[in-house]
């Protein structure tokens, strides 16, 4: 059974920082790129960003950029996000997601976690 795991996510204030994890098991991602994106209730799910398969490239979306990093280590089969500076607008549900390439659209991506609750308070 393939399975991803975020864990990490909880209450921060504002201006604060979280560092998100997720664990793949039941098979192994180190040939796919992996990714994050969030969902905030009555909105659609956002890309944040995205780390290719050799963990070279990597690719923020706009509310991510400059504030958060993505890092995966592939022996662990395990990705990150450090997310620095965090604002109310940013909580969300954050999903780790793994997919054979690069993509920002969050319908071509195959496979998925339950999400982890990230809310930051003002």
């Amino acid at each position: 059974q393939v399975q991803l795991a975020e864990s990490g996510g909880g209450v921060v204030q504002a201006g604060g920082s979280l560092r998100l994890s997720c664990a793949a098991s039941g098979r192994t991602f180190s040939r796919y790129a992996m990714g994050w994106f969030r969902q905030a209730p009555g909105k659609e799910r956002e890309f944040v960003a995205v780390i290719s398969w050799s963990g070279i490239t990597t690719y923020y979306g706009r509310s991510a950029k400059g504030r958060f990093s993505i890092s995966r280590d592939t022996a662990k089969d395990t990705i990150s996000l450090q997310m620095n500076s965090l604002k109310p607008e940013d909580t969300a549900v954050y999903y780790c997601a793994a997919h054979e390439s690069m993509e920002v659209a969050s319908t071509a991506w195959e496979y998925w976690g339950q999400g982890t609750q990230v809310t930051v308070s003002s």
